[in-house]
């Protein structure tokens, strides 16, 4: 008897393993089927709460170019690679009359250890409820957003999506992006 209430525990756990695959693979294959905000887009008036616990809107940025990146994860391998690569670029970002703003599901004094951790200086808004995410179209699995990231022009029109990221590269990418921006 205790054979048989094993087996179907291990059976249901594959279950649910299988169901929480298909479930991402379905996720991230809509996504790149036209999930994510498309170019020419304009972005949506949608905003959030900075690490400081300060309110921000995106239309409160027009006039000036806008780099959403939505990452998983503060303080995780590749998340912190990522912004690392943005703070080590700010200089150039700064040139470039762009604002960075990452964007995660964790809570404000998370992003607040992160950020000062790591030196960050651009604002992290915390999606905790996903509305960010859904307006952007960005998938959220178990909380986490995949890592896509928009550039937006002066208008707020979404100029360049990056929806393959390597976090190592990435800094470099957006900024070739926003260079082709007037």
């Amino acid at each position: 008897m205790k054979l048989h209430a094993l087996w179907i525990g291990l059976s249901l756990a594959g279950v649910l393993a299988v169901v929480a695959f298909t479930s991402l693979s379905t996720a991230r294959a809509g996504a790149r089927q036209g999930g994510l905000l498309a170019v020419g887009s304009p972005a949506p008036d949608v905003g959030g709460v900075d690490q400081y616990g300060q309110a921000l809107r995106l239309a409160e940025l027009k006039g000036r170019k806008v780099v959403v990146y939505f990452y998983p994860k503060d303080d995780t391998p590749g998340c912190t690679q990522e912004a690392k690569g943005f703070r080590d670029r700010s200089a150039d970002l700064a040139r470039a009359d762009a604002v960075v703003l990452g964007v995660s599901g964790d809570d404000l004094s998370s992003h607040r250890d992160f950020a000062a951790k790591h030196g960050l200086p651009f604002l992290l808004l915390s999606d905790q409820d996903g509305d960010l995410a859904r307006a952007f179209g960005v998938p959220v699995v178990f909380g986490l957003a995949r890592r896509v990231t928009f550039v937006l022009d002066r208008q707020g029109v979404v100029a360049r999506v990056f929806d393959d990221v390597t976090p190592a590269e990435h800094a470099d990418e957006v900024l070739a992006a926003l260079d082709e921006i007037p």
